[in-house]
């Protein structure tokens, strides 16, 4: 594969109402922190092109809604995803409490299905002293699922950037490897046994 060719990226971040998403995307994408959120509703997406490997990447992420009501639409956004970024707030228990439902619905939907699917899980508000959720327990479920595990701060732009970084690595791996095998798969190495007949 052709390292300088731009690849186009799909990633999406899921997780529960108000565990900060959009405030991660837009502190990644736009080096910006908006103190007022608005709920998003479905999905919005935002894209930034990075390089990874000496590969330029054009990542485009979803951001999608934490609402229950929307959980039947936002899984319909996961179609075609190379990456998954699943989020909660430490200062919330319940939002990581929902963490093993988001990633089985996410697993469920995506096809074909793989374990060793591109996957990140970030714990967002750090910055805040109020944390229901210590490190310990996060990176405990995190390991035993083999997921990486980025403590962050949407607010102050801490670790963010890695995370995503971290994901785009991973899912760049996993689709040079779908990449390669399907151009093996498409080239016959093997002659025809039998010469074709040449007709008159």
């Amino acid at each position: 594969m052709d390292s300088s060719k731009k690849v186009d990226l799909k990633i999406i971040i899921i997780g529960a109402l108000g565990v900060g998403k959009t405030s991660l995307l837009h502190q990644y994408v736009h080096k910006t922190f908006y103190e007022d959120y608005r709920t998003t509703l479905g999905a919005s997406i935002l894209t930034k092109v990075i390089a990874v490997d000496n590969t330029p990447l054009k990542l485009q992420i979803w951001d999608t809604g934490g609402q229950e009501r929307f959980r039947s639409m936002v899984s319909t956004f996961y179609k075609g995803s190379d990456g998954c970024m699943l989020a909660f707030d430490v200062t919330d228990r319940e939002s990581f409490e929902s963490l093993e439902n988001w990633r089985d619905d996410f697993l469920e939907k995506v096809i074909p299905r793989e374990q060793d699917f591109p996957m990140v899980v970030l714990g967002n508000k750090i910055d805040i002293c109020d944390r229901q959720v210590s490190e310990e327990i996060a990176s405990a479920w995190c390991k035993e699922k083999h997921i990486p595990y980025f403590e962050v701060s949407a607010k102050n732009d801490i670790n963010v950037a890695q995370a995503f970084e971290t994901l785009a690595k991973q899912a760049l791996t996993t689709y040079k490897g779908i990449f390669e095998s399907y151009l093996t798969d498409s080239i016959k190495l093997t002659p025809d046994d039998e010469p074709k007949k040449s007709c008159c």
